[in-house]
C-alpha cells in the first residue's frame, strides 16, 4: 500500500498537486480547475496579473482546506505524507503567494521604458522650445551662403540653404515655421533668397552630386545615378517641395516664369521623386492651360520634357488631363480668346506626336464620343441633343482632331481616323441646315479644306458652299443697318436680327470668298481642276446674271476669273502629258511637277493671303480704336406735329400724284422706323417685330430696284417728284437713307 502511495505521489508534480485536488474514493486527481500551460506567452498587462495573482491565492486556501479533509479520507496516506513529507502538509499561503510573486513578478523594463518615454517627451519638448527660437534669416547670411556655395558646395550647406528657403516658402501661406531652423520676416530677404536658389541651386546640385552639365546631350542623365544621391536626397526632396509650393503661391507673372524656368531645370530630379513630380506636373497642368503667354509656352516646355524622358509612366496621363483642360477653355471664344486656343492646339498635338499608339487610342475614343453625341441628336430631335452638339467645345474638338490628324498624316496608325472624322464633320453640317447657322457651316468647311489639303484626301467642300448661293436671296433688300460687322469667326449662329442686316449678306459674300478660293488653292495643281471646278463656274455664273448688286458681283466675278484662268492652264498642261489616267505613279508625278512650278490660283492665292492678314489686322486694331472714341449723337429735329399738316399741304398742290405718294411716304416712314430701331440689342428676337420687317422689306424691293435702273440709265438732273418735295419738308433724313442704301449700286 505505501508503494502503490509513492507511486502515486512520483506520478504527480508538486505544481500539479498544488493545482488540482484527489477524489475521496478513487484516489485520481480532480480536473475541476483548469491547469495553466507554463509554456503560455506572458501577459503585460498590470490589472491582467493582480487578478490572476488574486485568483491564485484563493485556490492555495481551498488545497489547504482539502489536504486537512484528507487526513478523515484517507488516513494511510496521510500518514505516508507526515512520514516522508513534512512541508508538504505544511503548507501556508504565504509560500504559495512568495511563488506566485517570483513566477509572475512583472519585468523591471517596464519601469525603465517608462522613464525613457518622460525622457523622450523631455527632448521632444526641449527641440519645441529650441524651434520657437529660429535663426532670422538675414541678407549677410544669403551673401555669405552664396559666396561658400560658389567655392565649394556641401552636405552641410545645402541642408541650411534648404531649410531657409523652406522657412520662406512657408511665409507665402502663413503658414508656421516651427519646424525650420530659420525664419524669415521681411519681404526684401524673401526676394533675395529666393532669387539666389533660382539663380545658384541647379549649378551648386550638379557640382555636389558630380553630374555632367552637356547641353548638347540629348540623353537625360538622372541624378540618382550619383553616389551621393542617397546622402542628400532628403534635402533635395525638400527643396522640390518647395519650389512646387511656391509655384502655386505666386500670381505675378514674371515671377511665375522665373521659377518655371528653374524647375524645368530640375526636371531631371523631378523624375527621380515620383511624388514631388506628380505634384510638379499638377502645376504646370494649371499654368499651361490658364496662365500668362510666357508661362504657357515654359509650362508646356517642362510638360514635354518630362513626357520625352519618362514616357511610359507619364505621357498618357499628361495628354489625358492636357484634353480635358483643353475642353473647358473652349466653353467661350472671342478674339481674345482664339490666340490661347490655337496655342493649345498646337502644343496638344506636339504632345500626341510622341506616341502615335496612344494617340490613336485617345483619338478613336474621343472622335467615337463626337459620332454618339451626333448620333444621338440626329435620332432623338430635341433642343437639348442640338445643343450638345451645336456649340464652341464641340467645333473646336473637331478643329482639334484635324489638326492632329492632319500634322500626324504620316503615320499609317492614323491614317484609319480621317473617314470617321470626315463623316461627324459632315453630319454636324447636315444636323440643322438653316440659314441661321451659316457660321458654323463655315467652320466645318474650314476644317474639312485643312483635313484635305493636308492628308491628301478628297472630301467633297463646294456643294455645302454653293447651296448657300441657292439658299439666299442677295437681291433682297435689307430690313436694317447694322453699326458693325459681323464676325463669323467667334459665332456659331445668327439670330432673326441680323439674318435682315445689311452686314449679314456682305459678310456672308467674304466667308464664301475665302473658302472657296482657299479649297481650289489646294486642289489648284490636281490633273482633275478642271472638272472639280466646272460645277462651281457654272453656278457662279448664274449667280452673276440673277445678283443686281454690284459689291456683291465683284467678288464672285474676280473668283470666277480666277478658276477659268487656272483651269485653262491645267487643260493646256496635261494635253501635253504622254500617261494615261491609269497610270497612277505618272500622275503624281506630274502634280508634284505643277507643284513646284506653282499655278496662276497658287500664286494669286499667296499674294492675296498676305494682304488678307494685314487687312485682318488692320480691322482689329481698327475696331479697337473706334471702341475707346465717343462719337457724338445726332439729334434730329422733332417734327411730328407738323407731319400731317405739312402732308395735307403739299397733297392738294400734286392732285394727279396723290395716290402713288401716299403710297411710297408710308414706305419711307416704315423704313425710316427700321432705322431707328437700331439703338436696340441686337438679340432681341420678337417675332412680330421680325415680321413687320420682313413685310416693309419686301414691299420696298420693287421700288428700289426701278429707282436704281433710272439712275443707271440717265445722268441728266430731273426735276424733283412729289415724293421727295415731302421727304424735303419733312427734314430730309430720307434722302440720306437713299444715298446710304444705295451704296451698294
Amino acid at each position: 500500500m505505501a508503494a502503490k502511495q509513492k507511486r502515486k505521489l512520483e506520478d504527480l508534480n508538486l505544481d500539479e498537486f498544488l493545482q488540482s485536488g484527489w477524489d475521496s474514493e478513487e484516489g485520481e486527481v480532480d480536473t475541476e480547475d483548469e491547469i495553466p500551460q507554463q509554456n503560455g506567452p506572458k501577459k503585460k498587462n498590470n490589472q491582467k496579473e493582480l487578478n490572476r495573482g488574486e485568483a491564485k491565492h484563493g485556490r492555495a486556501s481551498q488545497h489547504k482546506e482539502q489536504l486537512s479533509r484528507l487526513k478523515s479520507k484517507d488516513p494511510e496516506f496521510f500518514k505516508f505524507l507526515q512520514d516522508n513529507d513534512q512541508t508538504l502538509l505544511n503548507f501556508d499561503d504565504t509560500d504559495s503567494s512568495e511563488d506566485e510573486e517570483q513566477c509572475h513578478s512583472l519585468p523591471s523594463m517596464l519601469e525603465e521604458a517608462d522613464d525613457e518615454d518622460d525622457e523622450g517627451d523631455q527632448q521632444s519638448s526641449k527641440k519645441l522650445k529650441k524651434t520657437d527660437e529660429a535663426i532670422k534669416v538675414t541678407e549677410k547670411m544669403i551673401e555669405a551662403w552664396e559666396a561658400s556655395l560658389k567655392k565649394e558646395p556641401s552636405p552641410r550647406l545645402f541642408r541650411d540653404i534648404t531649410q531657409a528657403f523652406k522657412a520662406a516658402v512657408a511665409t507665402t501661406k502663413g503658414e508656421g515655421v516651427t519646424q525650420c531652423r530659420y525664419k524669415v520676416a521681411d519681404s526684401s530677404v524673401f526676394n533675395s533668397l529666393v532669387l539666389f536658389c533660382i539663380r545658384d541651386i541647379y549649378s551648386a546640385l550638379q557640382r555636389m552630386l558630380a553630374l555632367k552639365t552637356d547641353k548638347d546631350q540629348k540623353k537625360l542623365v538622372l541624378p540618382s545615378s550619383s553616389k551621393k544621391w542617397q546622402k542628400n536626397q532628403i534635402d533635395i526632396k525638400m527643396y522640390l517641395g518647395g519650389v512646387v509650393q511656391l509655384l502655386s503661391c505666386l500670381t505675378e507673372a514674371t515671377v511665375i516664369s522665373a521659377v518655371l524656368r528653374h524647375a524645368n531645370q530640375l526636371v531631371a530630379y523631378y523624375l527621380c521623386l515620383p511624388k514631388q513630380c506628380r505634384h510638379l506636373i499638377k502645376q504646370l497642368m494649371k499654368q499651361w492651360s490658364t496662365g500668362d503667354e510666357t508661362c504657357r509656352v515654359l509650362a508646356f516646355l517642362a510638360l514635354n520634357k518630362i513626357c520625352r524622358h519618362k514616357q511610359e509612366v507619364y505621357l498618357v496621363p499628361i495628354v489625358k488631363q492636357m484634353y480635358i483642360s483643353y475642353v473647358q477653355n473652349c466653353k467661350f471664344t472671342s478674339p481674345n480668346v482664339l490666340p490661347t486656343i490655337n496655342f493649345m492646339q498646337r502644343t496638344l498635338t506636339e504632345m500626341y506626336s510622341l506616341d502615335t499608339q496612344a494617340t490613336y487610342q485617345h483619338a478613336f475614343i474621343y472622335i467615337r464620343q463626337l459620332a454618339i453625341h451626333l448620333r444621338n441628336a440626329m435620332t432623338m430631335k430635341k433642343k437639348e441633343t442640338y445643343q450638345s452638339v451645336y456649340n464652341w467645345q464641340y467645333i473646336h474638338c473637331l478643329y482639334l482632331w484635324c489638326r492632329v490628324l492632319s500634322t500626324l498624316h504620316f503615320s499609317d496608325v492614323l491614317q484609319p481616323l480621317i473617314y470617321p472624322l470626315c463623316q461627324v464633320i459632315i453630319g454636324t453640317i447636315k444636323l440643322v441646315p438653316t440659314s441661321r447657322y451659316y457660321p458654323l457651316r463655315m467652320h466645318c468647311c474650314r476644317a474639312l479644306t485643312q483635313l484635305s489639303s493636308s492628308t491628301n484626301t478628297f472630301v467633297p467642300v463646294l456643294p455645302f458652299l454653293l447651296e448657300i448661293f441657292q439658299q439666299v436671296d442677295f437681291n433682297k433688300k435689307p430690313g436694317r443697318m447694322s453699326k458693325k460687322p459681323i464676325n463669323f469667326a467667334v459665332i456659331l449662329k445668327l439670330n432673326n436680327i441680323n439674318l435682315i442686316e445689311k452686314a449679314y449678306k456682305d459678310g456672308l459674300i467674304d466667308q464664301l470668298y475665302d473658302l472657296m478660293l482657299e479649297y481650289f488653292h489646294t486642289q489648284s495643281n490636281s490633273i482633275g481642276f478642271p472638272e472639280l471646278a466646272l460645277p462651281t463656274i457654272l453656278q457662279l455664273k448664274t449667280f452673276l446674271k440673277e445678283c443686281k448688286v454690284a459689291n456683291y458681283c465683284k467678288p464672285v466675278r474676280q473668283l470666277l476669273e480666277k478658276l477659268q484662268e487656272n483651269s485653262n492652264y491645267i487643260t493646256g498642261r496635261r494635253q501635253s502629258a504622254t500617261f494615261g489616267v491609269a497610270d497612277n505613279a505618272a500622275v503624281v508625278a506630274w502634280e508634284k511637277e505643277m507643284l513646284q512650278e506653282g499655278t496662276p490660283l497658287s500664286k494669286y492665292y499667296t499674294q492675296w493671303k498676305k494682304l488678307r492678314e494685314k487687312e485682318i489686322q488692320l480691322e482689329i486694331s481698327g475696331k479697337e480704336r473706334m471702341e475707346d472714341l465717343n462719337f457724338p449723337e445726332i439729334k434730329r429735329r422733332k417734327i411730328q406735329e407738323k407731319k400731317a399738316e405739312d402732308k395735307k399741304e403739299f397733297l392738294t398742290l400734286f392732285e394727279s400724284d396723290s395716290e402713288d405718294d401716299d403710297d411710297d411716304t408710308g414706305l419711307k416712314i416704315k423704313h425710316k422706323g427700321s432705322l431707328d430701331s437700331d439703338d436696340d440689342d441686337d438679340d432681341d428676337d420678337d417675332d412680330d417685330d421680325l415680321g413687320d420687317l420682313s413685310d416693309m422689306s419686301d414691299d420696298g424691293d420693287s421700288a428700289d430696284e426701278e429707282a436704281a435702273g433710272d439712275d443707271q440709265a440717265s445722268k441728266a438732273p430731273q426735276p424733283l417728284s412729289s415724293s421727295a418735295l415731302i421727304k424735303l419738308a419733312e427734314g430730309g433724313e430720307d434722302l440720306v437713307e437713299d444715298l446710304e442704301l444705295s451704296d451698294d449700286d
